[in-house]
């Protein structure tokens, strides 16, 4: 892939995690349902896994999670939002290194089985990894000191957290793995204004709904 619209394409995939984050995700906390979980569960690991199996290119999940994890920074709203944005940044990291250590040939994963337990693996630790990542990175950030003793109280209850998210993967992966044989295609000369105007959307969108919140 040409290095412009593989940073396109980078782009809108991660500015449409970014924003399922920041107004479905949103909505979530403010009903009190398990935010991290479903958004992780289905929306990171759908967006992540549906990216490397259509492209198969490295490091694009890596940077999908950067630009999710910064478009969550420019939403300062419900919580803990630079928890929020490291967890992000964290899961697409995260999701690289399970994709490359377990499923580099996608021939592992083709009957429904194999999506399955696919599925439930990468969302599990992506939302348990994540979810520890953040643990250890925010106190650095807001100069409150990391303490293994304060993390190592809370791992059970981390554990056990990870269990919808798990459950949601084993959902989510096998329909994208159907929704990719719909076969959309994109003309090479629309491709960059296509996925740059979605990319231009999704931060128009969060910015909006940001400024409508805080009442600007």
């Amino acid at each position: 892939m040409e290095r412009s619209k593989l940073i396109a394409t980078i782009l809108v995939f991660g500015s449409l995690w970014g924003l399922a984050e920041c107004i479905i995700g949103g909505f979530l906390r403010d009903v009190n349902l398990p935010a991290g979980a479903i958004m992780t569960g289905f929306f990171a690991v759908g967006l992540l896994s549906l990216s490397r199996i259509m492209f198969n290119i490295r490091g694009m999940q890596l940077g999908m999670g950067l630009v999710a994890g910064t478009l969550r920074l420019v939403n300062p709203i419900g919580g803990c939002f630079i928890c929020s944005a490291i967890a992000i940044m964290a899961e697409g990291l995260l999701f690289e290194l399970i994709y490359t250590t377990l499923y580099s040939d996608k021939n592992q994963i083709k009957n429904l089985t194999q999506l399955t337990s696919f599925g439930i693996v990468s969302a599990y630790s992506l939302y348990v990894g994540g979810y520890i990542i953040t643990q250890i990175l925010t106190p650095l950030f807001s100069s409150a000191g990391f303490y293994l003793t304060n993390l190592l109280v809370f791992i059970p209850q981390i554990l056990a957290s990870g269990l919808l998210a798990g459950l949601l993967g084993a959902a989510t992966i096998p329909l994208i793995c159907k929704s990719i044989t719909l076969n959309i295609h994109i003309a090479d000369r629309q491709y960059l204004p296509t996925t740059l105007t979605i990319s231009l959307i999704c931060w128009v969108l969060v910015i909006a709904n940001t400024l409508f919140i805080i009442g600007v």
